[in-house]
């Protein structure tokens, strides 16, 4: 590797920032419209949508994106054991752009089709970036892998913060399809910077575990077994072997996160031969996994009833004469959080850094208890905007400031908790899991949005006398849960030992 820095960082890091902002272009350009293509009426409209309604839409996206975490597991497989890091982040962006195409072309079936395409790409493009950019601080300080990470968790949101305003402009005012066409090519465009600066990354980004033919002629065929399992699924699924009722099949995915989690913390306690200080450090991560499925559990409804909520009860006049319609695209609202993110990623970095040179950083549980506490919060703010919608009669809308608070308690709790939660798993997993364990978190994850997924559909338009009081038991569940984590301090720091 080059011994040139990036802002004091391994240069690897500037690779892995890049490839990681443009993938998450694409991944941020297609979220912000998604909802909004899927209840967009069918007839009576310039630029049709599928017409499904509230429920079912925001079902499909709570599934959508917890697939997408979920299959970080196999993808963190498919690098520990055969492909390497470094292919398969290749592999994954290939796959993820050509999903895109697919859901560019119009056709219904190849829609959901192509949202499948992007699971199986992001599942392997995901775990494997943050598990390099792990690998870049092996032997440095942990304050410094912890600002490492929070820079990096800023190139996720630079490219979280363009795609709403580019993707979603052209989606809600042109077309769906061209927008996501558009967020494929820049994927493909974050591909060709990322092999141009493939130099740079840890040479171990190339190994696997599976070094001898026969290791690999095993893993090779569990693959292609698991691929043709899937295949067959989507294919029964496609000719109508059993029910497509989206709420029904989220409840049972729901269900099968928590089995395949609990096997595999299960797996790797009773036959991963960890030592006595691997196990805690491994229970640690659990520990991580329920707090970060409680966060994105309420962090996630951005995506879903926060974006319809823009849509149909914020005043959207602001720049609407920009607009035919006189109103500023819905999904502009999705760049708020990632543009928060950007401006205060470098704050938060750097206060890690000052306070672990004074030996008062706050402990990666106690960051935790922070990111519950203020994403809780957020939901007294929209409680708030929502009740006013409800007491004002028809047609009330609130100020954009309500959605703009709420954004912002919910970043400042997301760079407590989630960049730190990265950096985390790194550090406590066992070297020879450290692809598998960020799969892990990544499953917490895809937990937490398909919770959301089903929250949102009781949030929608239809409902909205209620939706106060349920933001209002978000709220509680998180202070209840932040608190906790608050109270359990020390035992977890015993647990992980000399990991801080």
């Amino acid at each position: 590797m080059s011994s040139q820095t990036f802002f004091g960082h391994p240069r690897g890091l500037a690779t892995l920032f890049f490839t990681e902002m443009w993938e998450r272009f694409t991944f941020y350009g297609m979220r912000s419209l998604l909802v909004l293509f899927m209840t967009a009426s069918v007839i009576g409209s310039d630029n049709p949508g599928l017409g499904l309604t509230e429920g079912e839409a925001n079902a499909i996206y709570g599934l959508y994106l917890s697939c997408v975490y979920l299959f970080s597991l196999p993808g963190g497989w498919v690098a520990d054991r055969l492909t390497g890091q470094r292919t398969a982040v290749i592999a994954g962006g290939v796959i993820i752009a050509l999903g895109n195409f697919m859901l560019a072309i119009g056709d219904r079936t190849l829609f959901f089709l192509g949202l499948v395409v992007i699971v199986l790409g992001v599942g392997l493009l995901k775990p494997n970036i943050s598990a390099m950019v792990g690998k870049l601080y092996d032997g440095l300080p942990s304050g410094q892998r912890d600002a490492g990470f929070s820079i990096f968790y800023m190139g996720i949101n630079v490219g979280a913060v363009m795609a709403p305003l580019l993707v979603g402009t052209i989606g809600e005012k042109i077309s769906w399809q061209v927008g996501f066409a558009g967020a494929g090519i820049l994927m493909l465009l974050g591909l060709v910077q990322f092999h141009v600066m493939r130099s740079t990354l840890p040479p171990t980004a190339d190994d696997s575990s599976a070094k001898t033919p026969e290791e690999r002629r095993k893993a090779w065929t569990a693959l292609f077994i698991g691929l043709g399992l899937f295949a067959a699924l989507i294919a029964s699924a496609a000719l109508g072997a059993f029910n497509l009722e989206p709420v029904a099949i989220a409840e049972k995915v729901g269900v099968a996160i928590v089995i395949i989690a609990a096997f595999f913390f299960g797996y790797v306690f009773l036959f991963g031969k960890l030592t006595s200080d691997e196990a805690k450090r491994v229970s640690v991560i659990l520990v991580l996994f329920f707090g970060a499925a409680t966060f994105f559990m309420g962090f996630e409804l951005a995506g879903s009833t926060f974006n319809l909520f823009a849509r149909d009860f914020t005043d959207r006049t602001a720049f609407g004469g920009f607009f035919s319609d006189g109103q500023h695209p819905a999904s502009w609202y999705q760049s708020l959080n990632p543009l928060f993110v950007v401006a205060f990623s470098p704050v938060f970095a750097a206060l890690w850094v000052q306070l672990g040179r004074r030996n008062l950083e706050p402990s990666i549980p106690a960051k935790f208890a922070l990111g519950l506490i203020q994403m809780g919060l957020g939901f007294v703010v929209i409680a708030y905007a929502a009740h006013v919608v409800v007491t004002g009669g028809d047609g009330t809308k609130v100020l954009p400031v309500w959605l703009l608070l709420t954004y912002l308690l919910h970043t400042f709790g997301e760079l407590c908790l989630s960049p730190i939660g990265l950096s985390a798993v790194t550090k406590l997993a066992p070297p020879r899991f450290v692809s598998q364990m960020m799969g892990t978190w990544f499953a917490g994850t895809a937990l937490g949005n398909l919770l959301s997924g089903l929250i949102a559909g009781h949030l929608g338009a239809d409902d909205i006398a209620s939706a106060p009081s349920r933001y209002l038991m978000i709220f509680a569940l998180a202070l209840t849960l932040g608190l906790l984590m608050a109270i359990m301090v020390k035992p977890i720091k015993r647990l992980m030992g000399n990991v801080r």
